[in-house]
């Protein structure tokens, strides 16, 4: 049978949380928490990644749109197209450390429909440009709209599942993108053959299309996507009770109902957790747009976050990964045969990919806490996405068919961020456990009440990192 309460006596008591299943047997227990997991799956996963896999449409369609034509229309310089990729990075990343706090303030339901529907009219304006700045402007402005999806939807998954389920979740989410990268270019061919249709250019096209049907997704998701567990209407209310007990019994005591402080903020800024989480994820993120082999590697994606849920070993397998990543970026420096480089190729993929998902994973599962569970991955996804200005810039047509400058800087973004990072971090999260199991950090506790010490989160000594 499980236990009602933690395992230290100043941890928060989860024998108040009234079990509605009390008297079953384990088994009855465990069938009925499958048919649970089985319906949060399948009301938030399959809507989720497919606003992702729009999102990613939406922000990658510009490459498309300029080989219909974008670039030589408004007269850019390839500076100036450099600059149009950009300056979507600059604000997509300034402000996604915003978006969570905004996200837990109004509603899942409200903020994720409205930033959809703002971005939709982002990219819709984006066909009616006429010249650069025009082009500039639509992009800032979609970047700041995208800003709040995947570290809100990041966020928003980590609120429903057990750090133990969680992984694989994100992973399917994230994989949309690779349909993205497999499909996209095939949509955006047979739009263009609108070419001159109401005496627009394809390449127009391309966006409008794109951004209507975004639009739609976003008044859609005003009644498909769901407000956090306590008001979750497609459950009835038994369901709610289990699920509540059952973050509860995953340490995730503060995670429903939470009042907003200032002091939530500060506590993620100074956590060393978040600026690690951050290099890592940075590391990862870099060359993601530019790598072909998008179907392997989402696979990997997924199998790597099954794996990481069921070992617990997220550290591990971040560091396997990279390795395998930073000898398939060698390959590509080093080889001179296109069979060599291709294989190249696939094993960066391999280990770029999953990395970004277990990442978000491993981070959300060591931060307790709504408020500044959502500033650190906020911090952490908004840091990481920096790297598409580099990203944007390290590839350039000149330095083909070798890209010497681009492969370098990632092979050393994932050796010394991503595989460092890892092993570092794993390394302290290892420690820290070692004090917390051995009572050194039991001081933090003394004279608290239960809320204040349910308060404390992830800096609870009873607290247990995932390495």
């Amino acid at each position: 049978m499980e236990d009602d309460t933690l395992e230290k006596p100043y941890s928060v008591a989860v024998s108040v949380i009234e079990d509605p299943d009390h008297g079953l047997s384990d088994e009855e227990k465990a069938a009925i928490d499958r048919k649970l997991l089985w319906k949060l799956d399948l009301r938030l996963i399959p809507w989720l990644s497919l606003l992702y896999l729009a999102a990613f449409l939406d922000r990658t369609n510009v490459g498309n749109a300029k080989i219909e034509g974008l670039q030589e229309a408004l007269n850019m310089s390839n500076n100036q197209y450099n600059s149009s990729l950009t300056i979507f990075f600059v604000s997509y990343s300034i402000f996604e450390p915003l978006t969570n706090v905004l996200l837990k303030r109004t509603t899942p339901k409200f903020f994720i429909s409205a930033i959809i529907i703002v971005w939709g009219i982002c990219m819709t304006t984006m066909g009616l440009v006429h010249n650069f700045s025009g082009l500039m402007a639509a992009r800032w402005f979609l970047g700041l709209a995208e800003a709040g999806l995947f570290p809100g939807i990041s966020y928003y998954l980590s609120c429903w599942y057990k750090r133990s389920e969680f992984g694989v979740r994100m992973a399917i989410f994230f994989s949309a993108a690779a349909l993205a990268g497999s499909f996209g270019g095939l949509l955006a061919a047979a739009i263009s053959k609108m070419d001159q249709v109401g005496g627009k250019a394809g390449w127009s096209w391309i966006f409008i299309l794109e951004g209507l049907a975004t639009i739609v997704l976003g008044v859609l998701s005003f009644w498909l996507v769901v407000d956090f567990p306590d008001k979750a209407t497609f459950l009835s209310e038994i369901d709610r009770k289990r699920l509540h007990r059952r973050l509860a019994l995953d340490q995730q005591a503060s995670a429903q109902h939470e009042e907003y402080k200032t002091s939530y903020l500060w506590a993620s800024l100074r956590d060393w957790k978040t600026y690690l989480g951050a290099i890592g994820y940075s590391s990862t993120h870099a060359q993601l747009l530019t790598v072909p082999p998008y179907a392997v590697a989402a696979v990997l994606t997924v199998a790597i976050g099954y794996i990481a849920d069921r070992t617990r070993a997220r550290g591990l397998c971040n560091i396997i990964m990279s390795i395998i990543g930073v000898v398939g970026f060698a390959m590509l420096i080093g080889a001179k045969t296109p069979g060599v480089r291709y294989a190249g190729t696939f094993l960066g993929a391999m280990g770029i990919y999953p990395c970004i998902a277990n990442t978000i994973s491993w981070t959300s599962n060591n931060v307790e806490g709504v408020y500044k569970r959502g500033v650190t991955l906020g911090i952490v996804i908004g840091w990481g996405n920096l790297n598409g200005i580099v990203s944007s810039n390290i590839y350039r047509t000149k330095d083909g068919p070798s890209f010497f400058p681009g492969h370098g800087t990632v092979l050393a973004y994932l050796a010394v961020f991503l595989l460092g990072g890892s092993v570092l971090q794993t390394v302290l999260l290892r420690i820290e456990n070692k004090k917390r199991r051995n009572g050194e950090r039991d001081d933090r506790v003394e004279g608290l009440s239960a809320q204040e010490i349910t308060e404390l989160g992830d800096q609870r000594p009873d607290f247990t990192y995932t390495t």
